[in-house]
């Protein structure tokens, strides 16, 4: 009885608070650091290995991890919580700001209004037979009280004048960020908060196009004025930026004369650059400034370089705003307004210059996503896996655009030569036998044959209709073999290596391979990511099966964000050998798909170019009639296609027409892809699907309708013939989704491995399920599109298919290629039998699917 009441209060003991010593505090700390979560061995050990803890009990010493994990995580989340408090109050500082602003702006318009009224009802009062006279007199009248106030010649050497001009171009960059001097309308999706990009607006009815930008950085405003200064890094239609003269002011600033050139977005249109003067000044509430306005006849100053190539654009005063914010931290303000001389691009293109949504993408969110990218890279938030640093990571992405943009203008200056056409000019060929002259970031040296040797580009643009450029683009990034050619592929990695193999033969396929994607990095909204991908086990020719290997692609995609108002799609890659070095060599090639923004208020322009009637034309050469319903939906967006080659002088010509027959080949990939992937609602814009005709195609109709009666005793569909081209006529528009995949030995172990059945076929409504196309089904696997309860149902019900023929599935969800869920009421699974009644294929039929 003694003992058990011993025992009982040794328990009530090890159960009390327990007072550490500062060393016993010392000593468990030291082992939390390694390890927060010791097991119980772990705290046995603890205790022998440490005599100064010999006096408590192991349940104790448990209770105190767990309490120091609980006040770690109280810390963390309390850190949080300052974080997002910090934000939400800069955010509500922003807000009451920007209410403020519109308030001015109502009244503004308010004011315009009743003056508008008041004059309209003067002038209807007062008016007789000599009205217009009387309103022309008045005019002339009132023109001459008060005439147009010239703005007088500076002196070009007179830094007064310049500093009048910045002074003037401080004022009305203010007017623009926090005031109205601009009708500020917010973009769609562009919602405030604290972990969002901030508040963005685009321009209407001003001068030119304009977008404005507030947000918040964890970044020193200095810091930040260092990053915005340098536009070529986050610019990417930057190409180069000088700096001719730095002045600075009595106040601290600086003002500075800026000669920049900018790429043109596609092959149809002329680049542009500007001549700027660039202001940095401090005002009296701590906060930094930094605007620019271009310097023309009528401001005055300094002349710029001539434009040469180059169509000289306007910048109308812009800049960038930056606050200090209660602790730590800035508030931008970004507005960026520019003319482009639209009037100096075919009609048909118009949009991209006149579109203030594609001015805001490309330049105004750039620029603070790069700050935000750049903040949370600082503060170690963002970690990238493969042992590489950030600013290398950018540096590839950077060179892999510049090397495209460089490929799709090709500059004189930079060494491009146009070559001779075969008579055909769908395709330009522009050649640079001197590398040399832009052996820059994106080149290197070890490409170019010491014999002699250059880079060749071959280039298209198109105009597309009904196609959503981020769809597009998603395409083309995960089905890789629906317009790739791998010959082409192989002859630009071997280009990398000494001895090259021979210029290939574009060819419409190329032999069975597979890509797996890589990721290396991703901005913080996803809206870019960097990857390397890798073409497995393919070989140039048959008799290289043996002698496969895999080749790498860097490759960059942006704007696969389909709800992205006015953003650029883009496919960019370059080969890369094993090593990829830092300083590894880049030739980039790839896609861009820009969406011309159509003015809704404007009535249906004209086609100008040829181009897009491949698209626009469905079969037999006749328009669709819905054309002409101005009503309907109508997408149209520019595609922009360069590929770039190496070649040595003695096989220049060769490679010239390679590379011209195979961006055709891409091109017409690209046209049956688009028609392919537009949406359902487009179908009657773009015409119906090819339906495939081949004796093999009618046979396994033949087979699948066959198969389906034997086993279920019922029929597929009434057929009204007999005769195998209006049976698969039948099977191909049936509304469900028909498809077949390969009969594994036993697809229950199938699905469990890498081995899953791959696709062979579907109907049209099996296409628009999978979001894809004939050509690219044989890339997807079954237990791909079937979640993990469907696959489990197959695994289940796999025997009673093996022993009866078939079996009935339940209502399920599956997704498509591109990653959309999709839900069926009921599928069938059947066996389809040969001639031989030998298992050929397994089929099914999904039930009235849709989109969920």
């Amino acid at each position: 009885m003694a003992l058990s009441i011993h025992s009982k209060d040794k328990h009530m003991d090890s159960s009390k608070y327990v007072r550490y010593t500062p060393e016993q505090v010392e000593a468990l700390e030291r082992v939390y650091t390694e390890c927060p979560k010791p097991s119980s061995l772990r705290r046995q050990q603890l205790i022998r290995e440490c005599p100064i803890l010999s006096n408590i009990e192991p349940k104790q010493i448990k209770v105190w991890f767990q309490n120091r994990r609980c006040r770690e995580k109280q810390r963390k989340e309390a850190s949080r919580l300052q974080t997002v408090n910090r934000k939400l109050t800069a955010m509500n500082k922003l807000l009451m700001e920007e209410n403020d602003r519109l308030q001015k702006q109502v009244s503004h318009l308010v004011y315009e209004n009743g003056f508008m009224r008041q004059q309209i009802q003067t002038a209807s009062a007062t008016t007789t037979d000599n009205s217009c006279e009387s309103v022309v007199m008045s005019g002339q009248h009132q023109q001459q009280q008060n005439p147009t106030p010239q703005q007088p010649q500076r002196d070009a050497n007179n830094p007064a004048g310049l500093l009048a001009i910045a002074e003037e171009t401080l004022a009305e960059f203010l007017s623009k960020a926090t005031g109205t001097a601009v009708d500020w309308v917010q973009m769609i999706g562009m919602k405030p908060g604290p972990d969002s990009i901030g508040i963005v607006a685009v321009s209407r009815n001003c001068s030119g196009v304009a977008a404005r930008a507030c947000g918040l950085v964890s970044l020193e405003p200095t810091k930040v004025a260092e990053i915005l200064k340098d536009r070529p890094s986050w610019f990417r239609d930057c190409r180069c930026l000088d700096i001719l003269s730095v002045i600075p002011t009595g106040s601290g600033g600086t003002i500075e004369l800026i000669y920049m050139q900018t790429y043109a977005p596609t092959t149809l249109a002329a680049a542009r650059d500007f001549w700027t003067l660039r202001y940095t000044t401090t005002l009296e509430d701590g906060s930094l400034v930094i605007c620019e306005r271009s310097l023309t006849s009528s401001t005055g100053g300094p002349t710029g370089p001539p434009p040469s190539s180059f169509i000289r654009a306007e910048m109308l005063p812009s800049g960038y705003l930056i606050r200090p914010c209660e602790g730590s931290g800035s508030i931008i303000h970004i507005v960026d307004h520019v003319d482009l001389d639209v009037w100096s691009v075919p009609e048909v293109l118009r949009p991209l210059y006149e579109s203030s949504k594609i001015l805001a993408q490309k330049m105004t969110m750039a620029a603070l996503r790069h700050i935000r990218q750049i903040a949370q890279e600082t503060s170690g938030e963002i970690q990238y896996g493969g042992g590489r640093q950030p600013a290398v990571l950018r540096t590839f992405s950077q060179r892999l655009c510049r090397g495209f943009n460089d490929a799709v203008n090709g500059f004189t200056d930079d060494g491009w030569s146009l070559l001779g056409s075969d008579g055909g000019d769908d395709v330009t060929i522009v050649i640079n036998s001197s590398p040399n002259k832009f052996l820059g970031s994106q080149y290197n040296a070890s490409m170019f044959p010491t014999f002699g040797g250059g880079v060749l580009c071959a280039k298209a643009s198109m105009l597309l209709q009904n196609v959503p450029p981020a769809l597009l683009v998603r395409f083309l990034r995960e089905h890789r073999s629906e317009w790739a050619d791998y010959g082409v592929d192989a002859y630009s990695a071997a280009c990398l290596k000494a001895s090259p193999y021979a210029v290939p033969c574009a060819r419409a396929g190329g032999f069975p391979s597979s890509q797996v994607i890589l990721p290396l990095a991703h901005t913080m909204e996803h809206e870019e990511f960097l990857e390397v991908v890798r073409l497995e086990g393919h070989a140039f020719s048959p008799e290289d099966v043996a002698l496969a290997r895999d080749m790498y692609l860097l490759q960059l995609c942006s704007g696969v964000d389909e709800n992205a108002v006015g953003a650029c799609a883009q496919l960019v890659f370059a080969p890369i050998d094993e090593s990829f070095a830092d300083d590894a060599p880049l030739l980039s090639s790839g896609f861009r798909v820009i969406p011309l923004d159509p003015k809704t208020d404007a009535p249906a322009t004209t086609r100008t170019l040829d181009l897009a009637s491949t698209l626009e034309v469905g079969p037999g050469g006749t328009r669709p009639a819905s054309e002409a319903d101005t009503n309907s939906y109508n997408l149209r967006s520019v595609l922009t296609i360069a590929f770039q080659f190496s070649f040595e002088n003695h096989m220049r010509d060769n490679v010239a027409a390679m590379a011209r027959q195979y961006v055709r080949g891409v091109v017409g990939s690209v046209q049956r892809v688009a028609m392919a992937i537009a949406p359902s609602r487009l179908s009657s814009n773009v015409g119906p699907k090819t339906l495939p005709g081949s004796p093999e195609a009618l046979t396994l109709a033949q087979w699948i309708c066959r198969s389906y009666r034997i086993h279920t005793g019922g029929e597929l569909f009434r057929v009204d013939s007999q005769a195998g081209d209006a049976l698969l006529k039948q099977l191909w528009h049936h509304s469900d989704a028909i498809m077949c995949c390969s009969l594994k030995t036993n697809v229950s172990c199938s699905l469990k491995t890498n081995a899953s059945p791959v696709f062979t076929f579907a109907n049209q409504a099996g296409l628009d399920m999978l979001e894809t196309t004939l050509v690219a089904l044989q890339d997807i696997m079954l237990d791909k599109i079937l979640d993990e309860a469907g696959r489990k149902i197959l695994c289940s019900e796999f025997s009673k298919i093996t022993q009866q023929g078939f079996a009935y599935l339940p209502a399920g969800i599956c997704v498509s290629s591109m990653g959309r869920p999709v839900s069926y009421e009921q599928a069938v699974a059947w066996k389809v039998l040969n001639e031989d009644d030998s298992n050929h294929c397994l089929a099914f039929m999904f039930m009235n699917w849709s989109f969920v």
